[in-house]
């Protein structure tokens, strides 16, 4: 037998050997599973099923996998169907998003929307891009005059990783469009592209909280002393959770975030669920006009709908101490979940969607003369170009997205946002899962995104005869009502008027104009 040959059979016995091994320490771990599983009377699948009985976890687990690839049909998924979420990859990646043979989406179900195309659709040559709107004119120092209609939604750093926010500052400063900070205070990676930024305030006030946990004026001016933050945001209740303050686990709070927000590291990151200031709307009208003072910058306010009387009250109040004290604008957020971590009570079952709160915000700011006044920005699930068209329409001047800009990052929707476990490296720290996102890439991504979907909502409006998106209003879109027909939203929703006692009495000068048009018209 040469060398060779004996090398070889030393090979084979101690890969035989390695290979019992395993199997014994193998069913060494079975049965200590089996006794585990037979033994323990907290799941009854697991002791009736000794070690299949494991396999159920993780089957659950991968079902989000699976389903989204092999079994669920392009408009069964929740949150966001895979046809949603397929426009959204090809604007991202800027490839063709023409579809073929006719569409999947239901135009006969009660509530869907279409579009009332016109005889004479807007020529390419008389075709405008959408007007530019200032925030906080006459009102705060520093009024912000916003370019864009479609803009980041709030997402701090915590909830999102570093290299996500980094990606969508720089997507965001080469878009022309702003992004809101979250609640977890200003950070670095906000600053890093360079794009316009709105400070959002939660509860807890991270970012500008003194060491009692009490809104600070220094730290306010501190933060209004970047100049890439425009505009100021108190959050009073967000989508994902109306009526409980922002919760972010405990695993994703490291040092550097713990540093930013004034928190103890490696410990849940939960906010009061309210403003501890607060306990009427005199109270909210006092921090949204302090706020503005402090920073000299236009400041709004952000909330889900519930009850409509509370905005008779606010707006009644507004009349009453001045128009100096309103917000500059309302964030309406929808009671369809968010990113963040929530309770599936609240994600569920509290608040309203904005299919029903927008117009009703809308219809109360002309109520009360203040539609001019207050500008209203609306989120809440509308990451395609008919969900932000359709916002527009019901009077809508700003749209914000954030599940949409993280779908145009990468974003599989495996629902693991509230973990530590994101594998595409969005909602993680975890720096061998965030390896594969690289900021300068994903940017590009981000401006893919915004442009394609100004572009397509331009397509919308040019298709209903009017030059830009600003101009849609209720008679533009139809709704699918219970009798199967469908209606004009200026139908089912009327415009409102201001009631007399709130009418704003006119200048001289204008009066001086009405005149004049009105002896006009007389000739």
């Amino acid at each position: 037998m040469t060398w060779l040959d004996a090398y070889g059979m030393r090979a084979l016995e101690v890969t035989a050997l390695s290979l019992m091994i395993l199997i014994g320490i193998g069913v060494l771990w079975l049965v200590a599973l089996y006794i585990i599983d037979r033994t323990q009377t907290t799941q009854t699948i697991r002791h009736n099923y000794p070690i299949i009985g494991r396999f159920r976890y993780f089957f659950e687990h991968m079902g989000t996998f699976f389903r989204q690839y092999f079994f669920a049909m392009d408009r069964e998924e929740l949150p966001f169907n895979r046809a949603e979420r397929s426009w959204v990859y090809r604007a991202a990646k800027n490839v063709d998003s023409t579809v073929a043979f006719g569409s999947t989406r239901p135009l006969s179900g009660v509530g869907a929307v279409m579009f009332a195309n016109c005889a004479f659709p807007t020529q390419e040559s008389r075709a405008e891009p959408a007007s530019h709107l200032t925030l906080g004119a006459g009102y705060a120092r520093q009024p912000y005059t916003a370019k864009s209609i479609f803009n980041i939604s709030g997402m701090s750093y915590g909830a999102l990783s570093k290299a996500a926010v980094t990606a969508l500052s720089k997507g965001a400063a080469k878009a022309g469009i702003w992004m809101n900070t979250g609640e977890g205070g200003l950070s670095p990676y906000h600053l890093a592209g360079g794009a316009d930024l709105v400070f959002q305030i939660g509860t807890a006030k991270y970012g500008v909280r003194n060491e009692h946990g009490h809104l600070s004026d220094d730290r306010l001016r501190t933060i209004a002393g970047h100049e890439q933050v425009k505009m100021f945001e108190v959050k009073f209740s967000q989508g994902a959770k109306p009526g409980k303050g922002g919760i972010l686990p405990a695993i994703k709070v490291n040092e550097e975030i713990a540093g930013i927000r004034g928190i103890p590291a490696g410990h849940d990151s939960i906010s009061p669920n309210g403003h501890e200031e607060v306990n009427n709307v005199d109270d909210i009208l006092d921090l949204v006009s302090r706020v503005r003072e402090v920073t000299g910058k236009p400041t709004g306010m952000k909330l889900v709908v519930g009850q409509f009387e509370f905005f008779d009250d606010l707006f009644a109040a507004i009349h009453r101490r001045g128009f100096d004290k309103a917000p500059d604008f309302i964030t309406i957020d929808s009671a369809d979940g968010g990113t963040g971590a929530a309770p599936q009570s609240l994600m569920d079952y509290v608040g309203l969607p904005i299919i029903e709160s927008l117009p009703v915000v809308v219809d109360k700011l002309n109520e009360y003369g203040l539609r001019e006044r207050i500008k209203v920005v609306v989120s809440g699930k509308l990451i395609t170009p008919a969900g932000v068209a359709w916002a527009l329409c019901m009077g809508a001047d700003f749209v914000l997205s954030a599940r949409g800009f993280l779908f145009s990052l990468g974003c599989i929707q495996v629902l693991q946002c509230n973990k530590n476990t994101c594998p595409t490296g969005i909602t993680t720290h975890n720096p061998e899962l965030m390896k594969g996102l690289d900021p300068t890439d994903k940017a590009e991504r981000v401006v893919h995104y915004a442009h394609n979907m100004m572009h397509e909502v331009e397509i919308i409006a040019h298709s209903v005869g009017v030059k830009e998106p600003r101009q849609f209003n209720r008679k533009h879109a139809r709704e699918v009502t219970e009798s199967g027909r469908s209606k004009r939203l200026d139908e089912l929703y009327p415009d409102v008027h201001t009631r007399p006692e709130y009418r704003i009495p006119l200048t001289a000068v204008e009066e001086q104009v009405i005149d004049k048009i009105t002896a006009t018209v007389d000739v």
